[in-house]
């Protein structure tokens, strides 16, 4: 993804600016703007780093970055397509504008978000029904506030760069046990040191980390629509099939079958 569009958005007259990449394996680098952010993705699955958290952006959801909101983006998927839209604030905005979070998308706002493929650039007054419709593709925004996913899609990441690198180990390793003896042992740590680092710098335990990473792989995966739930399962780390979905009903509050046919616009 090429980040030289930043600049433009910050024109004062951009009151809308769309850039879309549509050639999956995106990266950019830690930005802010003084517009607000659409990003919505049509296949796999795109990670947004926002200070210390880590969300996942799965496919027809849409994630809302207010303006001034530091932030950088990444997907390994070849297939996903990122549509943006950048926004600038306005004096008399509806509350909805000023949080951060992720929506699922329905029909209508796929349909909208879809027909704009060819738009690229500044929008402005002067380009007559386009701009009209982007300001109507905003209006109807705030009507998602109470259709937010209903699962966490979000959880802290390290700065710290040995945990980083832990991190990255068991995102490599998810197949297999991974217990905090195993990894702490991997990187010449006691399991007491890194248990007491996770919690020092996440906030959390390694256990609940690990469990975080393998939910979120297990949506990248039924979303490449390859594999049974059963495989899924194994591929993630769960020796059966009821303890994957036990955990990710827990995690997720829905079965992984309820969740994959929303994935498919089924319900």
């Amino acid at each position: 993804m090429n980040d030289s569009h930043f600049k433009d958005v910050e024109d004062e007259d951009a009151e809308f600016y769309v850039y879309h990449v549509l050639t999956g394996n995106i990266t950019t680098e830690i930005h802010y703007h003084s517009s607000a952010q659409l990003v919505y993705a049509e296949g796999g699955i795109v990670h947004v780093f926002t200070d210390l958290k880590h969300w996942y952006l799965p496919a027809r959801c849409f994630m809302w970055i207010p303006a001034g909101t530091p932030h950088y983006l990444f997907s390994t998927s070849p297939k996903v397509d990122l549509y943006n839209f950048y926004f600038k604030k306005e004096d008399d905005h509806n509350g909805f504008f000023d949080e951060i979070n992720i929506y699922s998308v329905n029909d209508l706002l796929r349909e909208m978000i879809l027909y704009t493929k060819e738009w690229n650039g500044k929008i402005t007054k002067n380009d007559g029904s386009k701009y009209y419709f982007l300001k109507a593709l905003k209006g109807i925004l705030p009507e998602k506030r109470d259709k937010k996913l209903a699962f966490p899609v979000q959880h802290p990441f390290p700065k710290d760069e040995t945990l980083l690198k832990i991190a990255r180990y068991i995102h490599d390793n998810l197949e297999k046990p991974l217990t905090i003896e195993s990894t702490a042992k991997e990187f010449g740590m006691s399991t007491r040191t890194l248990s007491r680092r996770f919690k020092e710098t996440l906030g959390m335990n390694y256990v609940r980390f690990l469990r975080a990473l393998r939910i979120t792989r297990s949506l990248e995966l039924m979303l490449e629509e390859k594999y049974n739930m059963y495989e899924i399962a194994m591929m993630v780390g769960y020796n059966s099939l009821s303890s994957f979905s036990n955990i990710f009903k827990k995690v997720i509050g829905v079965a992984p079958t309820e969740y994959q046919h929303k994935l498919r616009g089924d319900a």
